[in-house]
């Protein structure tokens, strides 16, 4: 609606966590080229995790994006309300495994039977859990036991557990110490600062054809920091209303007023996002050689 006005080709600020308007600041270009790596080198199970709207999807959307579909066959499970045969019901039909009827038994018999064959064709088996905070501990246990599917010298199936920082708490507890072990990699997404906040509006803005500073006012791009702590996605819904807002009145440059206006329309206070938490100690992170970030270079 307000595209034209803005002289701009597409909406900078969609809220869909389209690959193209990646910011890539440095924890979110390691996380792609990380598990990238450990993908192509079959580390097993990788970890990414972040706070609400921190940019975890889009970041698997920039991995997905980056692989080879006829060496890397991925398995993008978001749903992870589900549990118990359900949801292993769902993660052969993502990985494209046709589940008989007899029961759960058979069913990890197709499955382990179905990666090894894809293990013989050179083929990488990847399944990739977004929200996996929301899995049960017998849940996490259940992907666990499917990483025992294994040769002797690697996993047949690689999995990515990628959730909120809930799920760091969980995989520090006691119950699921198994599968705490068996991560290799973990990645953790913080908002951006302030100059990256700045930097993140200017890039999308001039992706989508126009400039982030004849569009807001000094006072508005410390204001939205100031509403968003730098969490991307309120920094997305901020900016897109107040480009809506200044359309609205015909204001071709969004105020530090307007932006107080339609911060507090949308219910964000300066002090109503400071929700960061201490992430737990990561098991292990290891940053992807420099040859794999330049692959996957965003």
């Amino acid at each position: 609606m307000f595209e034209a006005f803005f002289h701009l080709r597409c909406d900078p600020f969609a809220v869909s966590p389209d690959p193209q308007f990646l910011y890539p600041t440095r924890a979110h270009t390691e996380a792609v080229a990380g598990l990238f790596y450990g993908l192509q080198a079959q580390k097993g199970v990788m970890a990414l995790s972040g706070e609400v709207g921190t940019g975890k999807t889009l970041v698997l959307r920039c991995l997905m994006r980056s692989l080879d579909p006829e060496r890397v066959v991925c398995a993008y499970v978001f749903h992870t309300l589900l549990a118990g045969e359900e949801l292993l019901r769902y993660i052969m039909a993502a990985l494209g495994v046709e589940t008989p009827a007899q029961g759960k038994a058979e069913m990890l018999l197709q499955l382990g039977a179905h990666l090894a064959r894809q293990h013989q064709r050179g083929v990488t088996s990847a399944l990739i859990l977004d929200e996996a905070q929301n899995l049960s501990f017998e849940s996490l246990e259940e992907i666990r036991l499917l990483t025992n599917l294994e040769t002797a010298d690697t996993k047949l199936l690689q999995v990515i557990l990628a959730g909120q920082p809930e799920l760091d708490e969980k995989l520090q507890s006691f119950p699921l110490r198994q599968l705490r072990q068996r991560i290799t990699l973990r990645f953790h997404l913080p908002p951006l600062g302030e100059t990256e906040t700045e930097a993140y509006i200017e890039r999308r803005m001039r992706l989508a054809g126009g400039e982030g500073r004849e569009a807001f006012s000094p006072g508005a791009r410390e204001r939205i920091y100031e509403y968003s702590r730098g969490v991307p996605r309120l920094i997305n819904v901020l900016c897109g209303a107040a480009l809506l807002a200044a359309y609205g009145l015909g204001t071709p440059k969004v105020s530090a007023a307007l932006l107080d206006e339609v911060a507090a329309d949308l219910g964000l206070t300066v002090n109503s996002t400071r929700n960061a938490r201490p992430v737990p100690e990561p098991a292990a992170q290891v940053a992807a050689p420099r040859a794999v970030r330049q692959e996957v270079a965003l």
